[in-house]
């Protein structure tokens, strides 16, 4: 008799392929090659601001959910981590300065979306967002610091300092995964709604990727 396959196993593998293309993107790529600038790292971390503002906001809103509030903890909460981010690359009138491009106006639309009705649409980008950051996250930031002289002020959306283990919060999460009451169809949708986040992901390094060109024109 075969060994079902855990719903976490399963995620990973299903959205792999998309997790590679976002990373990918060349955008994103030429950041990691040391070939962006501080302006696209900046440019990067304002857009985060707003993505975070609706994942967190929404996760406020799902605490009472029996499902979903499982997966939430403060621990993971980064937007007071990116708002002193900003005023430290920005300045402490960052709030005016800046504003979000095309995908991240219809990412954001959808957290809300989701996180206003349905539980596992909800996890689906908590785990994309969460899971990424504490995983290749980590190295990003890192060598963010390294590229642009950053010790914690400019990088504190990558330090999680409630968390002494990683991949040890991470197992658990992937063990809550695997106990989410979810049927078939259910966990489909939920992967379906983790492969949209990440198509969300690709297309904003397009975005910034096709601002930046509008700038430099």
């Amino acid at each position: 008799m075969t060994t079902p396959i855990p719903f976490s196993t399963a995620l990973r593998e299903r959205s792999s392929g998309a997790h590679s293309g976002s990373e990918s993107a060349g955008f994103m790529a030429d950041l990691l090659k040391g070939e962006g600038t501080r302006e696209d790292y900046v440019a990067l971390v304002a857009q985060h601001w707003f993505i975070y503002e609706a994942l967190e906001g929404a996760a406020e809103r799902m605490r009472r959910d029996p499902v979903a509030s499982v997966f939430i903890s403060d621990k993971l909460t980064r937007l007071p981590a990116l708002e002193a981010d900003l005023a430290f690359l920005i300045g402490d009138d960052w709030t005016q300065r800046i504003t979000p491009l095309p995908t991240t106006e219809r990412y954001v639309a959808r957290i809300r979306q989701v996180g206003a009705t349905w539980a596992g649409g909800f996890v689906a980008h908590h785990y994309t967002r969460y899971l990424g950051d504490l995983s290749g996250g980590l190295f990003i930031g890192k060598l963010m610091a390294r590229r642009f002289g950053f010790e914690t002020n400019g990088i504190g959306f990558y330090i999680f300092g409630d968390i002494a283990d990683p991949k040890a919060f991470k197992d658990v999460y992937r063990e809550q995964l695997d106990a989410a009451p979810w049927d078939e169809a259910e966990k489909q949708r939920v992967i379906d709604e983790v492969l949209l986040a990440y198509r969300f992901n690709t297309e904003l390094f397009d975005d910034l990727a096709r601002a930046k060109a509008d700038a430099a024109a």
